[in-house]
């Protein structure tokens, strides 16, 4: 029988609590579901509220099949909010908006990573952060992500913006800024054009174009995600690798410290330490007096 729950006087049905999600670690459903409900719930929401939410769905674990979406999934409970999101020019659809904790723990039962834009709901397109994805080529790691993550501070604090980080919860580490509300192609054109300084200062480190044959040994500064159909993975969530890391925020002292791709690696059963030590690193994304203007760009 599956075991029905109430959370906030939504009543849920939790399955599968017994299986194993995360061979390598044994982590199973049921460990997952206390993660976001015991762990990161006051932490999680708040990046997540206001914000459509696309899923990265993998419910037989990261060795089933993976697939993305963005629609509401079969059988959304009315009481989830859903909004509506541009798709095109002519066509609007909606998509899930997870506002409390009934929601998030509805939307953890389905398994999945959960990715967000850089702008809300009720100002679709107007981004109030920008992102930089650093991406590693091999043999290349989160060191040199690190590296490239320290030259882009200081870039962007020359500008007036402050910069803050996360993992990616694989291989990379992203940079978040928040900003006074932006029209997103304002912030894409911005970005693009500190990736092309960032090449141009570390040219044996940074590279501002994904072809593959550019990329062993450098770090991809990828721009993109701050264009208004893209999104990134949410700030705590899990991510459908081999074990159960989490995309986590991370100190300075941490970015420059790194001298192993382990150093800054976290997982599930690490983030109540890391919140109990440190509380939200991401807080200030969602402080209005942190926020500044995008500079303006060249004529």
């Amino acid at each position: 029988m599956t075991p029905i729950t109430e959370v906030e006087g939504r009543r849920l049905s939790l399955s599968n609590l017994d299986k194993v999600l995360y061979p390598a670690t044994g982590t199973t459903k049921g460990e997952v579901l206390h993660y976001y409900a015991a762990t990161v719930a006051g932490a999680i929401l708040p990046h997540l509220r206001d914000r459509p939410v696309s899923f990265l769905r993998y419910p037989d674990g990261p060795g089933g099949q993976l697939f993305f979406t963005k629609n509401p999934p079969p059988g959304t409970p009315d009481w989830v909010h859903t909004t509506p999101v541009p798709r095109s020019e002519d066509q609007a659809a909606r998509q899930v908006m997870v506002q409390d904790l009934a929601s998030l723990m509805w939307s953890a039962n389905l398994v999945v990573e959960f990715h967000t834009p850089q702008w809300r709901a009720d100002a679709p397109e107007t981004a109030d952060r920008m992102v930089f994805d650093l991406d590693p080529g091999s043999p290349a790691t989160v060191v040199q992500c690190c590296a490239v993550a320290l030259w882009l501070r200081e870039r962007l604090a020359a500008d007036g913006l402050f910069a803050y980080g996360k993992t990616s919860g694989s291989k990379g580490l992203h940079l978040l800024v928040p900003l006074e509300p932006t029209p997103s192609a304002e912030v894409s054109a911005y970005a693009k054009r500190l990736a092309v300084e960032a090449e141009s200062a570390l040219p044996e480190l940074a590279l501002h174009r994904m072809k593959r044959a550019l990329r062993p040994g450098k770090v991809f500064v990828d721009f993109s995600q701050n264009s208004a159909s893209k999104t990134t993975a949410t700030p705590y969530t899990l991510r459908a690798r081999t074990e159960p890391t989490v995309s986590a925020p991370v100190t300075w002292d941490e970015i420059e410290g790194c001298r192993n791709p382990e150093d800054l690696v976290f997982r599930a059963d690490g983030m109540a330490a890391r919140l109990e030590s440190y509380g939200d690193l991401l807080g200030p994304l969602l402080d209005p007096d942190r926020a500044r203007p995008l500079p303006a760009g060249p004529a």
